[in-house]
């Protein structure tokens, strides 16, 4: 089994520290399994070497993307980010591999199925509570509000009962949802929290909220990248045995 994570260059650079490696392995997944890959590896990434593809969170969205022009000074886009995880997801979706996104994936696979998102909650959204703990001061761990599943029969459904407190660190959220995605969770103030593909397909699971930093102490965030995983596995075997392994 072979699953690509896609970064950030900054979080690329910690290497096996960073927390959506340590999430991985967490759950059962080996250091050799994994490939850390940011825009950098672009000229050597083929979606067909990997099981499954998670995309980290980082970048905002270049909003031209979704049809806007850039509204606010603190939207810190990174085109080249874009350009290759929108060709990634294009071709992890040819090939039907499990993918799993958090934080920026959710935003970015919102806008590659064609939807748009609040370029700054604060500004255009005026949400009931702060979603970015950091400006309070509280830890990236330390779940900060709830989230209500809106689908029992969805993936997350069978992770999640009802409801979950989770950690909050994005500026942004999705405004309008992608054609051929459906919502699966919402925050406690109607903001779109997790997605997934509307139409029959493996796995595709994106959610707003951080949760490699929570496994340690939840287990219903450590169920989301166990699925995950367990989902990849399957498509190895898969493979292998299509392959006469």
């Amino acid at each position: 089994m072979r699953i690509a994570v896609s970064v950030s260059d900054k979080e690329k650079a910690k290497g096996e520290e960073s927390s959506y490696f340590q999430a991985l392995l967490a759950v059962g997944a080996k250091t050799e399994e994994l490939d850390l890959i940011s825009p950098v590896d672009a000229h050597r990434i083929r979606a067909a070497d990997y099981h499954g593809i998670m995309f980290g969170g980082g970048e905002d969205v270049d909003p031209s993307f979704y049809g806007e022009v850039k509204r606010h000074q603190n939207v810190r886009d990174y085109r080249a980010r874009d350009e290759f995880e929108f060709a990634l997801l294009d071709r992890a979706l040819a090939n039907r591999l499990p993918i799993l996104g958090i934080c920026r994936g959710v935003q970015m696979i919102n806008v590659k199925f064609g939807g748009s998102l609040y370029q700054d909650l604060a500004s255009g959204a005026a949400p009931q509570f702060e979603h970015r703990q950091t400006d309070l001061g509280k830890p990236r761990q330390e779940p900060t509000h709830t989230i209500l599943v809106t689908d029992p029969e969805s993936s997350l459904g069978a992770l999640v009962p009802a409801t979950c407190r989770v950690n909050s660190l994005h500026h942004q959220a999705i405004k309008r949802v992608g054609r051929g995605l459906k919502v699966t969770a919402r925050s406690e103030d109607g903001l779109v929290e997790a997605v997934e593909s509307a139409d029959e397909y493996p796995f595709l699971l994106a959610v707003q909220w951080h949760p490699e930093e929570m496994v340690g102490e939840s287990a219903e965030q450590r169920g989301i990248f166990a699925r995950f995983v367990a989902k990849c596995r399957e498509r190895a075997a898969r493979h292998a045995t299509t392959r006469g392994y």
